[in-house]
């Protein structure tokens, strides 16, 4: 009998769609980094450099970048220091960068919450993070799982191969994320969302009325018979059903290291 080896997943195959590195850059913005000067960030799951040169460029941040492999990097100055992400640690000092992205990668990684501590870990006190990964709550999402068990983006993977088309093995719901985040020790959370599916307008119209009173009941029997929502979470949990989380694409999270 044949033990099955543990998927190992590819880097990035292809670039950050332009839409999603234009938010990341525009959330940064939002959060008003604060740094000693000279501030440096680190891309983790860098790919092709794309986003690490945008971040040089628009905010004067020295970068470094890592990833599975230096083979997608298009930018010959820019060095990726290799790194198993879901064996190793990150090879940096603590408290040493301002701003850590995680771009479109906790998706292909087997366990989110280490390399949420990993992050946490590198940053300065201060110190910003922000994290992308596909929204699976959006309503095309919801209704594709429905009818085939797979969120949008995710896809059937092979058995007994190392290598798996896109390497998206982990899908990560917002509660489930901004959880982890906040358990990490994160605070002052800000979730936002790249753009809209077009294709998600119609079930929004159709379902927004019956959307609204199934969340009531579910609300209600949560809070007074479960107790499951309580002061801490209630608002991540009335976000799951919010506007921009049932139509929005990708999932973007800017949190910040406690000063």
């Amino acid at each position: 009998m044949h033990r099955a080896e543990k998927p190992k997943t590819t880097p990035s195959p292809k670039p950050s769609p332009p839409t999603i590195q234009g938010a990341v850059l525009d959330a940064i913005a939002a959060a008003n980094i604060h740094s000693p000067l000279p501030g440096e960030a680190l891309d983790i799951g860098s790919g092709d450099g794309g986003l690490v040169n945008a971040i040089r460029a628009r905010f004067g941040l020295r970068t470094s970048a890592c990833d599975y492999s230096d083979t997608l990097m298009k930018n010959s100055t820019q060095r990726v220091d290799i790194v198993d992400l879901n064996s190793d640690k990150l090879p940096y000092l603590d408290g040493r960068f301002s701003l850590v992205t995680c771009i479109e990668t906790i998706e292909r990684l087997e366990q989110t919450r280490p390399m949420l501590r990993e992050i946490f870990r590198v940053l300065e006190p201060g110190g910003l993070a922000v994290i992308s990964t596909p929204n699976i709550l959006n309503l095309p999402s919801r209704l594709r799982y429905l009818t085939t068990g797979f969120f949008s983006r995710f896809h059937p993977l092979p058995i007994r191969e190392r290598c798996h088309p896109g390497g998206r093995i982990n899908p990560v719901g917002y509660f489930c994320l901004a959880h982890a985040l906040l358990e990490t020790g994160f605070l002052d959370l800000e979730p936002r969302v790249d753009c809209y599916e077009r294709r998600g307008w119609l079930p929004w119209i159709v379902l927004f009325f019956p959307m609204k009173i199934a969340g009531l009941f579910f609300w209600l029997r949560e809070k007074n018979r479960f107790r499951t929502i309580t002061a801490g979470n209630r608002a991540l949990v009335a976000a799951v059903n919010s506007r921009d989380l049932l139509l929005g694409r990708t999932l973007i999270i800017c949190a910040r290291k406690p000063m």
